[in-house]
């Protein structure tokens, strides 16, 4: 499987320009759909059976911009307040789409131990996704705290208890989790959300990173980070700047002081396990009731592909729901 999976593009960019001109290209474009196609695999009803189950999409309008977002919204097909997980797709912030066949298998599995699962797609800041726009930061931020307000004050009629949100996300989508709870914070909002989960978050912005000895020993494994890609296609005005609510990587003590109780979930061969370690500790010199696990003998985001490796895919999708239900 490791073997056919697609390669991104690897060149040296300047601007996100020259980003966004590769993307609509006609390699740009063969090159996401043999990404979205060979992701689509992952999805499949022995692995994640539909039985039991409500897939619904919503329209969500996004504030300040006043665009529209997507809500997939997947829970156990019956009458119960539940506790819910809003999952933020991982991609860098750039690209693909919670209706991914791996997101859509993610959601199920997760539903069908009783929680609603609310999957947010918002604007990538290069490659589009069931969102047709695509802008920089802090586009899809904005979009992914209008979608969780919008779920929150409409809790009842999901069937949500709103007293247990959890946010969750891996990689990208581990960035826009903790990058939500900390806009969250700034308007004074937390009361919003029950707890973070966070996946393999993606925080640093430009590797090698010499502080986070993972980022040299494992890159090449299943991703290469090398390169400061990433920072220029998300916005790197917003790098330079040392903004934590793009890269929270940058984030103080004081920042994330008063955050709800915490997971940080990591993978040992990947090249962002150890930023996503040192994220960890940050939350616990700052007092957050935070908990750090290392899934042992697994790349970048194994759970997010269940057909590979299904029973770390249960593990972890049995620790995040138990986590949303407390």
């Amino acid at each position: 499987m490791l073997g056919r999976w697609p390669q991104g593009p690897k060149s040296s960019v300047t601007t996100r320009e020259e980003m966004l001109a590769e993307a609509v290209s006609p390699t740009g474009v063969a090159a996401l759909k043999a990404e979205t196609e060979f992701m689509d695999q992952f999805n499949n009803e022995q692995v994640a059976p539909s039985t039991g189950l409500s897939v619904t999409t919503r329209e969500v309008v996004s504030s300040p911009d006043g665009n529209v977002i997507k809500l997939q919204i997947i829970r156990p097909d019956n009458a119960e307040r539940l506790a819910c997980i809003y999952y933020i797709h991982g991609g860098g912030m750039t690209s693909l789409s919670c209706y991914i066949g791996n997101f859509v298998a993610w959601g199920k599995i997760l539903a069908a131990k009783g929680v609603v699962v609310v999957m947010v797609e918002f604007r990538n800041a290069v490659s589009a996704s069931a969102v047709p726009e695509v802008a920089p930061f802090p586009a899809g931020l904005n979009d992914c705290v209008s979608g969780l307000k919008w779920v929150h004050a409409h809790a009842e009629e999901l069937g949500i208890d709103a007293t247990k949100i959890v946010i969750s996300g891996e990689s990208g989508g581990g960035n826009l989790s903790i990058a939500t709870i900390l806009s969250l914070k700034r308007e004074g909002n937390l009361h919003l959300v029950s707890g973070l989960y966070a996946l393999c978050p993606f925080l640093t912005g430009k590797w090698p990173d010499a502080r986070y000895p993972s980022s040299l020993e494992s890159n090449g494994i299943l991703i290469d980070l090398y390169g400061d890609r990433c920072a220029i296609g998300y916005g790197i005005e917003a790098y330079d700047r040392g903004d934590p609510l793009a890269w929270p990587g940058f984030a103080t003590i004081e920042d994330v002081t008063g955050f709800p109780k915490a997971v940080v979930s990591v993978n040992e061969c990947d090249p962002l396990r150890d930023e996503g370690i040192a994220f960890y500790r940050l939350l616990l010199a700052a007092g957050v009731a935070a908990r750090g696990r290392v899934v042992l003998g697994t790349m970048h985001a194994t759970e997010l592909h269940p057909t590979l490796c299904p029973e770390i895919t249960q593990v972890t999708a049995s620790d995040l729901v138990a986590f949303a239900k407390e």
